[in-house]
């Protein structure tokens, strides 16, 4: 994969081309050999399933792993923020769908220019919408260029954040849609239920879509006898998108985690309908003190994202199974797990290496400013490239 270097810090740079063992803690790795088997997989079964692939690169926020993404067969990338939008944009990715709701009118503007960007070099720029004052803030920021923007409407499947209620509502919000300037194009509904994602069966996880499907094609087919039908229904995430693409309603899966897993996804039992996917997420930490009954490593709050949990320690082999506990903003305390003959494991030395599987992809990802990227795995690997982290939180 490539990636811009110039920018690099010189200790960065000097790290490509050296040994795993190079990389100092601590630091946000990334196993390109599982990313690119997790993402080939996932582009087999949206391929199999004839729907269409957008993932999140708000998980990764980089414009490096999103060309990887488009050239495995991905139709463009979501972002939640403008700003993420607009680093993709500059990085020369040209189908982005901010499937978030934007009311600011600074921010508006914004959306407006980067639609006109896109237009001049032929691609498309996209937006969730779930009010009327949306749609009308979004029309007057498109007065200011040519260009025009899909719009999708976003309705509540049972997630209970974004959305207009399904049915009636949805039906009286894409008529006004319909009714605003050329400028914003009707593209489709937005659908997403996070709140079914980490469900850990399986038959949860089906239950809960189930109920929003149902929904779901309710208002489809209100939209329809409308003459308002949706070309396009936009959704899922890395935990259901093989119940979305089985239903027939959603036409194209917006997955993110998926790339590189996290603990909490680790921990949901998986649906035999979905591909195997593996983590390639790892933040690398180093033991920096040991007592009787612990060891302390450098990698606290400030390296991982604790909002979904807790990470794990990956045992590599010859290691022993250990458990993680906060140990506050610079460390965390590693603490010995009983092996199967009862006999607790030994801790590691001081100075080694411990690796950690962040308990949330996406905001670990978000404190960091560089992902190191390996390839020939943990133990033995190489360091192929650095790459930036295009934060953007508005």
């Amino acid at each position: 994969m490539k990636s811009s270097l110039d920018s690099l810090p010189d200790a960065l740079r000097g790290l490509i081309g050296q040994g795993v063992e190079a990389i100092d803690t601590p630091a946000l790795v990334v196993d390109l050999d599982v990313t690119m088997r997790n993402m080939q997989r996932m582009a087999e079964f949206a391929a199999k399933h004839r729907v269409r692939l957008r993932p999140h690169a708000k998980m990764h926020k980089s414009a490096a792993f999103a060309k990887l993404q488009l050239q495995a067969g991905a139709t463009g990338l979501c972002t939640q923020t403008v700003a993420e939008a607009e680093a993709l944009v500059a990085a020369g990715v040209n189908d982005v769908f901010i499937s978030n709701e934007v009311l600011s009118v600074p921010k508006l503007r914004r959306v407006a220019a980067l639609a006109h960007q896109l237009k001049q070099r032929g691609g498309q720029l996209a937006i969730a919408v779930d009010s009327e004052l949306g749609l009308d803030r979004l029309a007057q920021a498109m007065q200011l260029t040519r260009a025009s923007i899909d719009v999708f409407v976003e309705v509540d499947i049972g997630q209970g954040r974004c959305g207009v209620a399904p049915g009636e509502p949805a039906v009286a919000l894409v008529r006004q849609l319909t009714q605003r300037s050329s400028s914003l194009r009707y593209a489709g509904l937005h659908a997403y239920h996070g709140g079914a994602q980490h469900l850990r069966t399986p038959q949860a996880r089906r239950r809960t879509i189930v109920q929003a499907a149902a929904l779901l094609d309710d208002t489809r087919r209100q939209l329809a006898a409308a003459d308002l039908a949706p070309p396009l229904i936009t959704g899922a995430g890395t935990g259901t998108f093989a119940i979305e693409a089985a239903s027939g309603l959603w036409g194209e899966l917006q997955p993110g985690s998926y790339l590189f897993m996290d603990a909490d996804y680790l921990a949901n039992e998986r649906d035999t309908a979905q591909p195997p996917l593996e983590p390639a997420l790892f933040v690398k930490s180093q033991i920096v003190s040991v007592g009787a009954d612990r060891a302390v490593c450098d990698a606290g709050h400030k390296s991982h994202a604790i909002d979904s949990g807790l990470p794990q320690v990956l045992p590599l082999p010859g290691q022993p199974r250990l458990a993680f506990a906060n140990g506050g903003d610079e460390h965390g305390i590693l603490r010995p797990l009983d092996t199967d003959d009862g006999v607790l494991s030994a801790l590691p030395a001081l100075g080694e290496t411990v690796w950690l599987i962040p308990g949330h992809c996406d905001p670990t990802v978000n404190l960091h400013d560089h992902l190191i990227v390996v390839r020939g795995g943990l133990i033995g690997g190489q360091v192929e490239t650095v790459v930036p982290v295009a934060r953007g939180t508005w």
